[in-house]
């Protein structure tokens, strides 16, 4: 007797969240993601199906591999996976789960995607993303992007796009939107009132300097 798994026929299509990151092709004509963990080898486009990626013929995903596109249900459970060091820069992807697919606790594994919306992580100085710049990486073909603000994203001979610019390579709708900057709030930056006293006191010191400087220009020689 063959087991059949338990089938699912939902009004609308599942939404599922993941983490990927950004890829330019070496022409600039085609935009994409690729994975952070066994399918990162295969760039996959806004709209695309699954393929396995140990070069099986079967259809994924398939009961008796782990081949097919992964999410997770929740969004927090995606942010999750940017606390890793390896996986910090990545972006996070909203998505459609399209075509058969393969419940589990945490997420769905399965065989068609489209990728919805894509937020940016901030630049490496802290500042909202504007750009994807060549990342210094990437697989065969394709180059790896990273966020970047203006400033940092000026100069270098980087390959460079503008975020607007990406979702249009890319297609299929696709949105693309700049996680807020990183909080320069002193108190969120663990700084208690003896530092801030110790702030405000060397910046009176200085303003002293420049006023006694002032004066003696104003002196007549």
């Amino acid at each position: 007797m063959r087991f059949r798994l338990p089938e699912e026929r939902p009004e609308e299509p599942p939404t599922g969240y993941k983490i990927a990151h950004p890829v330019l092709s070496q022409d600039g004509t085609r935009a994409g993601f690729t994975g952070v963990s066994l399918g990162g080898s295969l760039p996959y486009g806004a709209l695309d199906e699954a393929r396995c990626a140990y070069g099986r013929r079967h259809r994924a995903p398939h009961r008796r591999c782990d081949c097919g596109f992964h999410c997770v249900h929740e969004r927090a459970a995606a942010e999750g996976l940017l606390c890793t060091a390896e996986h910090r820069r990545a972006a996070l992807l909203e998505v459609t789960v399209l075509g058969a697919y393969i419940r589990f606790e945490k997420g769905f594994r399965y065989a068609r995607q489209r990728v919805r919306t894509v937020t940016v992580q901030p630049c490496g100085c802290g500042a909202a993303a504007t750009r994807l710049a060549d990342a210094g990486w990437g697989r065969p073909g394709w180059r790896a992007l990273d966020g970047v603000c203006g400033a940092c994203g000026r100069g270098g001979g980087r390959t460079v796009v503008s975020l607007g610019r990406f979702a249009a390579v890319a297609g299929e709708g696709l949105r693309v939107v700049a996680e807020p900057p990183v909080s320069a709030d002193p108190v969120a930056a663990g700084l208690g009132l003896p530092e801030l006293t110790a702030e405000a006191a060397l910046l009176q010191a200085r303003l002293d300097w420049f006023q006694s400087q002032l004066g003696r220009l104003r002196e007549p020689d």
